[in-house]
């Protein structure tokens, strides 16, 4: 064991290729060897130090996660363990690693191994990550640097694990130890673990501010001025989870720091951002079926979505106003809208909701404007829209589609 975990001492070297091989040597003895294993470790507290320092290295990140029991059902006494997991200060280490000093792969990597813990839940480690003091420090990382978009990013990412378990980043490791786990319904948020997160919201709501952002990138209809970026879009993302939630202090707070308005300025100023909008959709669904009519005031009336929906449908061409992010190229023609399949689910939706919320349906019915579409437009581009209405074209669903010859021949031979 000795020589086995010397490879993890700062003066050895620490290829991809070697420390694959380590990993699999580890984990193969933690399925086989678990109680011995996991005996050294407890003996030997500095493996974890020299892990996390590590954690760069994809191989290392998933012994680390399979020793921080993601995976947990394989250790015999899986609830010593996380115990012992708990009161040690390896959560202090990984969380560590999300400061703006870290490079961009020990980000990802560390924030991967908190998500697995938060999915674990509940769990002692889990349990410790949702704590008040656990979420500051986070949002200290991730707000420590303004320049470090990877450091938020990967942050913000494991504060929407800690809202939505579910959530997970990608990867084959995640998806094969997921596998192994069934969600049969949803982990509640502590109220604590929300809460601590509000006070930095005004913090991301300027970062939401694109203003002061000089940079250009050109693209096929134009230019972006500047483009969104993936920090905004997460923390796009991470409104999106937290109202999600259902928490009535966060709607509050939401409302009242003006972040629902500008989440909705950023889908129309962003019509080719499929994935802005997708996220922008979700919170204007959160915000019209919450129970909290102040939302659902705030979101027709003060943002005036149903104004923005017919001025966008009225104009449906890219506008050339410099003031906006997105511009159209010089002497070619604008392009369509990219946003207007969103806007015809968001209207929809208000359609839907409007049948049984009495204060949407008084929004929609004193806007003669709203009325007047929705009996033209939008019913009209529904059945267009309608796939099942097409004469062809329409991809066949597999309950309708009838065996050929050959499908026949091959159900119906003996082998």
């Amino acid at each position: 064991m000795n020589l086995l975990f010397s490879f993890l001492e700062p003066n050895r070297p620490h290829s991809a290729l070697l420390a694959g091989y380590f990993s699999k040597v580890v984990i193969c003895l933690m399925l086989r060897k678990t109680v011995p294993l996991m005996n050294y470790v407890q003996a030997h507290q500095d493996v974890f130090r020299q892990l996390v320092d590590l954690i760069g290295i994809t191989s290392i990140m998933e012994v680390l996660i399979r020793l921080v029991g993601a995976d947990d059902h394989i250790y015999p006494n899986s609830m010593d363990v996380m115990q012992w997991l708990g009161d040690s200060n390896l959560l202090e280490m990984i969380v560590d690693k999300l400061t703006p000093l870290s490079p961009p792969e020990v980000h990802a990597n560390a924030a991967e191994t908190l998500c697995a813990i938060t999915r674990n839940a509940p769990s002692a480690l889990a349990t410790k990550l949702s704590s008040p003091s656990f979420v500051a420090r986070i949002f200290g990382h991730a707000l420590e640097d303004s320049h470090s978009k990877s450091g938020l990013v990967h942050s913000l990412s494991v504060c929407i694990s800690l809202l939505d378990p579910k959530r997970s980043i990608s990867s084959p490791l995640m998806h094969s130890i997921r596998s192994q786990h069934i969600y049969e319904s949803t982990i509640p948020v502590d109220p604590e673990t929300v809460n601590a997160m509000l006070p930095k919201l005004g913090d991301l709501l300027m970062l939401l501010n694109v203003t002061s952002d000089e940079k250009i990138l050109p693209t096929t209809y134009g230019e972006l001025r500047p483009p969104l970026g993936k920090h905004r879009l997460k923390i796009v993302e991470f409104i999106a989870v937290l109202l999600k939630t259902g928490n009535e202090i966060a709607e509050k707070e939401l409302v009242s720091s003006g972040t629902i308005k500008r989440v909705l300025d950023l889908f129309f100023e962003y019509p080719y951002n499929n994935s802005l909008h997708h996220h922008v959709e979700s919170i204007i669904f959160s915000c019209l079926e919450s129970k909290n009519n102040t939302i659902v005031d705030h979101l027709l009336q003060e943002c005036d979505l149903i104004g923005k929906i017919l001025q966008a449908d009225k104009q449906p061409i890219l506008s050339g106003d410099l003031n906006q992010p997105s511009l159209p190229a010089a002497g070619r023609q604008a392009p369509r809208l990219g946003n207007l399949g969103h806007i015809t689910r968001i209207s929809n939706k208000l359609v839907h909701l409007g049948s049984c919320s009495g204060l949407i349906q008084t929004y929609l019915q004193e806007n003669s404007e709203w009325n007047n579409w929705q009996a033209s437009v939008l019913q009209e581009r529904n059945l267009v829209e309608n796939v099942y209405r097409w004469a062809c074209g329409r991809p066949t669903a597999l309950q309708d589609r009838t065996r050929d010859s050959d499908e026949d021949d091959l159900h119906d031979r003996d082998y």
